[in-house]
């Protein structure tokens, strides 16, 4: 007998086989983990297993992204990209929102962001125009920014990416400071593995971008 008939056979309910298949969409949760997460829910207090489908609902519902930053916001502008205190002439890119976490905890960067939305993949069908590298262009092309850090990781995909937004930017803005994390961040490594030690030294320590 197959694996799927054997898993077809262990739900005695609909409503828990739907809850697994839905809990199983979730990144890192396969089917296992999927149906250990609803027999706990089922095991809690109605009203917290209530309460954790409302938090979701919400998220989706009043999330939104920065129409500055693209960062992830309650408010059109999102409190960084608002607040009086950020350095405004200092642009940090990185790839997702998940990296801005990364770098603002490691209290040693004051400046904006911009994320991307990704990295420039051609074989996974991702080129510039499926991420927000124009409204970068246009960000800096308005004035007020003297440097841009290119932060999006150390991998292959990071690197096309970089190089495309370095000469992008060169034509917007000839004067413009284009720097690089200090390769404290090894090769091949992504932000959101990076230690806060290490990825604080490589953004202090930040090097002009080098094409080399």
């Amino acid at each position: 007998m197959s694996n799927f008939a054997l898993m077809e056979q262990e739900f005695s309910s609909t409503l828990l086989e739907n809850a697994v298949n839905s809990l199983s969409r979730l990144p890192g949760v396969g089917r296992k983990t999927a149906l250990r997460f609803a027999l706990h829910l089922l095991r809690r207090p109605e009203d917290e297993a209530a309460g954790i489908g409302e938090a979701i609902i919400n998220l989706r519902k009043g999330i939104r992204y920065c129409s500055m930053c693209h960062n992830i916001s309650e408010q059109e502008i999102c409190p960084i990209c608002s607040s009086s205190q950020r350095q405004r002439n200092v642009l940090c890119v990185v790839e997702n929102v998940k990296d801005v976490m990364s770098v603002e905890n490691t209290r040693q960067y004051f400046g904006l962001y911009h994320v991307l939305g990704g990295l420039i993949s051609p074989v996974d069908g991702i080129g510039p125009d499926c991420l927000e590298i124009a409204s970068l262009a246009e960000r800096v092309a308005a004035g007020g920014i003297d440097e841009v850090i290119l932060a999006t990781g150390a991998t292959v995909e990071a690197d096309t990416t970089n190089f495309y937004i370095y000469r992008l930017l060169s034509r917007v803005s000839p004067d413009l400071k284009i720097t690089q994390l200090a390769r404290g961040v090894s090769v091949g490594d992504e932000l959101e593995y990076t230690d806060e030690i290490t990825l604080g030294r490589s953004i202090s320590g930040r090097t002009p971008f080098s094409l080399g």
